[in-house]
C-alpha cells in the first residue's frame, strides 16, 4: 500500500472520487511547497489528508492568480476567481463543488467545521494580487497577508488539533502564517517583480532609499546594491519579530501534531539564516534549504511525533 493511500485510508477515505480528489491536492502540496510538505510527513496519516486539502486549494486558486498563462487576461482571471467563489458557496451551503480541489476542500470544511469568513478573506487577498501591485506600509502588506497567510494557519488549526481553548492558540497560527509568507517575499522579491508586484513595504524601502527601479536593476543584474541590502535587512528583523510572536503557539499544538509544526518553524526560519548569511543578497539566488537540512529536522521530529501517538494523553482542545 502506497503512503498516499494509507493516509485516506487512515482517514476513512475510501476508494472512489472523493479518493482522487485529495490526491490530486496532496500532488499540488508536493510540488508547490516542498519544505512544508516534508513537515507534514511528520503528522499522523489521518490528518494528512485535510493539511493537504486545505494547502493544495490555497496553491490552486494561487496558480490561477500567478501562472495564468499568456492567452488569460485578467477578466478571464477574475472571472475564474467568480466562479471558484460560487462553488466555495456550494460548499457551505451543502451543495456538490464541481471542481475536484474543492470537493476535497468541501470534505475538509465539514469535517473539521471551518468558518467561512477564512475562505471569504483568502479569496479577497486573491483578488488583490489582480490589482495591488504595491504596499505602501507594512499595516498594508498585513491587509493582504490576513487573507493569504494568516487566515492558512487558522484553517489548519483545527486539523491540528490543541490542548487549550483554540482561540488562545488562534493568533500565534495567524503570526506564523504571516512569518512563513514574509520570508517568501524575501527570498522571492526577484520572482515577484517579473509579475509586477512588490511585496516589500514601500516605506521601508524608502528609508533606505530604494525604489521599483532600484529593485528592477538589482534582479536584473543579479547584484544586490548596498541600499537594498539594508532594507533587506530591516525586513528580515520585522520577520523575526513574527516567528517570534508564533513560537509560543507550538507547545500548544497537540502533542502528535507539534514536531510538524516545529520542523516547519525551523526550516523556514532557516531561509531567514540563509539570507543573512548571503548578507542580505536575494538577487544572485534563490535561497533555500537544502535536502539534508529537511531531513536532518525531519527524523526527530518524526521520532518526537512517535512517541507522542504511544503515549496516552487526555483529548485535546478543539
Amino acid at each position: 500500500m502506497s503512503t498516499a493511500t494509507a493516509e485516506l485510508q487512515a482517514a476513512g477515505i475510501g476508494p472512489g472520487q472523493l479518493r482522487e480528489d485529495y490526491l490530486l491536492c496532496r500532488a499540488l502540496h508536493a510540488h508547490h511547497g516542498r519544505t512544508y510538505y516534508t513537515a507534514t510527513r511528520v503528522l499522523p496519516p489521518e490528518r494528512r489528508p485535510g493539511v493537504h486539502a486545505l494547502y493544495g486549494f490555497a496553491r490552486w486558486v494561487d496558480d490561477i492568480v500567478d501562472e495564468p498563462g499568456p492567452e488569460l487576461t485578467t477578466g478571464d482571471q477574475r472571472a475564474r476567481l467568480d466562479a471558484i467563489d460560487a462553488d466555495l458557496h456550494r460548499v457551505f451551503t451543502g451543495g456538490e463543488p464541481g471542481e475536484p480541489v474543492l470537493r476535497a476542500l468541501a470534505h475538509t470544511v465539514r469535517r473539521y467545521d471551518l468558518p467561512r469568513d477564512y475562505f471569504t478573506a483568502f479569496m479577497a487577498s486573491m483578488r488583490m494580487d489582480l490589482a495591488v501591485p504595491a504596499y505602501r506600509d507594512l499595516a498594508h502588506l498585513r491587509e493582504y497577508m490576513y487573507g493569504s497567510a494568516a487566515v492558512i494557519g487558522l484553517q489548519v488549526l483545527p486539523v491540528l488539533g490543541t490542548t487549550v481553548p483554540r482561540e488562545a492558540a488562534a493568533p500565534h497560527a495567524a503570526a506564523l502564517g504571516e512569518a512563513f509568507q514574509l520570508t517568501n517575499f524575501l527570498r522571492d522579491v526577484a520572482e515577484d517583480l517579473r509579475r509586477g508586484r512588490i511585496y516589500l513595504p514601500a516605506d521601508v524601502l524608502a528609508d533606505h532609499g530604494v525604489d521599483r527601479a532600484l529593485l528592477e536593476h538589482c534582479a536584473s543584474t543579479r547584484t544586490p546594491d548596498p541600499r537594498a541590502r539594508r532594507a533587506v535587512a530591516d525586513l528580515v528583523g520585522i520577520n523575526q519579530e513574527f516567528y517570534r510572536q508564533a513560537e509560543p503557539g507550538i507547545a500548544m499544538l497537540a502533542p502528535v501534531a507539534s514536531p510538524c509544526v516545529a520542523t516547519a518553524f525551523r526550516l523556514y526560519r532557516a531561509i531567514l539564516d540563509e539570507i543573512t548569511a548571503a548578507d542580505f543578497d536575494v538577487w544572485s539566488v534563490r535561497h533555500r534549504v537544502s535536502d539534508g537540512r529537511k531531513l536532518a529536522a525531519a527524523v526527530p521530529a518524526f521520532a518526537r511525533a512517535l512517541w507522542a501517538r504511544s503515549v496516552p494523553r487526555p483529548r485535546t482542545a478543539t
